[in-house]
């Protein structure tokens, strides 16, 4: 079993005895996230939702991100990544939720935002939590180390634990 399969079993095992659901709003992994999660026999009992907003447009559209954050700070940002999993957990009712924009290349990088680049968001009803990643190799592996940081924030959050790791 991958370790991305093993880390959503492990999530799937602790929400089910929270008996509560996740959703997942994503960018750059293009629903892996959700994929991930639906995996696993049994998911429709904790997943509730996922959302694929590829595009600035309907990051807004879908998730209520402000549209004038784009401008100002991009889409790869503290700021859009905490719009986009407050706007995931309130059209889902989910109680946890998890957010990822980055750039998955090999194209979009920038000085300051290299390909790689990846802002994760996590949030259980009360509290927010934001982490920035840097992940190297290339769009697959970029992807898939996006997917896994994701679900094990998702498991720390659950467990009451911060889910970023600083």
């Amino acid at each position: 079993m991958d370790s991305i399969t093993q880390l959503a079993e492990q999530l799937g095992a602790q929400l089910k005895a929270l008996g509560a659901q996740v959703c997942t709003a994503e960018s750059c992994t293009g629903g892996g996230i959700a994929e991930a999660i639906t995996r696993i026999a049994g998911s429709s009992a904790w997943f509730e939702a996922g959302y694929v907003t590829y595009s600035n447009a309907q990051k807004t559209a879908q998730l209520g991100v402000p549209a004038e954050l784009f401008p100002r700070v991009g889409a790869v940002s503290r700021e859009v990544v905490e719009a986009m999993v407050g706007g995931a957990s309130r059209h889902s009712g989910a109680r946890f939720a998890v957010a990822v924009s980055g750039i998955a290349g090999p194209d979009g990088g920038s000085p300051d935002k290299p390909v790689g680049t990846v802002w994760l968001a996590w949030a259980d009803g009360a509290r927010c939590f934001a982490e920035r990643c840097l992940f190297a190799g290339d769009r697959e592996a970029v992807r898939r180390q996006t997917v896994e940081r994701a679900l094990a924030g998702l498991l720390r959050l659950t467990a009451g634990e911060n889910p970023s790791r600083g």
